[in-house]
């Protein structure tokens, strides 16, 4: 490539058709269920009380102690609320090397026992959180006179809907006929 061809003028007209519209992509908010949309509005809080915690604090000189228990607080419902989304979108990590070597009808066996383990042990931790809940009673936080047990409710109802949507991705599983772990192609895009 010569120095004319990398520094060759652009033209007005070239300038004006980059900012052409293409067809707009459309807006699909369909795809987003409700633990998504909770998950973003406490994420949200959670954003706004670290920025009045740094306000506070490099602005003010005088931060406030409430606003960092606060954003760990929700950070704990983001993610119990957000892993439902993983669950939903069966984005958690996982290994499936195995599937590839392993006969069809094996690999959908193993598929269908980690299905139910999947579905046992989010109804056993919905269960235990269930429990500490009951335990904590109305344990009030650190710094503000508010119950914590609301906090353990976030993970409550995450664990919940973990447990919700594995039941639903088990039940697709089986009508499809295959998972994720055995056809990531399919889950990804890449297979053809």
């Amino acid at each position: 490539m010569s120095i004319a061809e990398m520094h060759r003028q652009i033209t007005a007209d070239e300038i004006a058709h980059t900012f052409e519209e293409e067809a707009s992509p459309k807006v699909d908010l369909g795809v987003y269920a409700f633990e998504d949309w909770l998950a973003l509005a406490i994420f949200w809080v959670m954003a706004l009380a670290v920025f009045l915690q740094f306000f506070t604090r490099y602005v003010l000189n005088d931060s406030y102690a409430w606003t960092e228990e606060i954003a760990t607080y929700c950070l704990i419902g983001v993610v119990f609320i957000g892993s439902s989304m993983c669950v939903r979108l069966s984005r958690h990590i996982q290994v499936d090397l195995v599937y590839r070597y392993l006969p069809h009808l094996v690999a959908r066996a193993l598929s269908t026992v980690i299905d139910v383990i999947r579905i046992a042990f989010f109804a056993y931790a919905t269960r235990l959180v269930w429990i500490y809940i009951q335990v904590i009673g109305d344990e009030p936080m650190t710094t503000i006179n508010f119950p914590k047990n609301y906090v353990y409710y976030a993970a409550l109802l995450g664990f919940a809907l973990m447990c919700a949507r594995s039941v639903q991705v088990a039940i697709e599983n089986w009508r499809q006929g295959y998972s994720i772990l055995e056809r990531p192609g399919a889950y990804d895009g890449t297979e053809g």
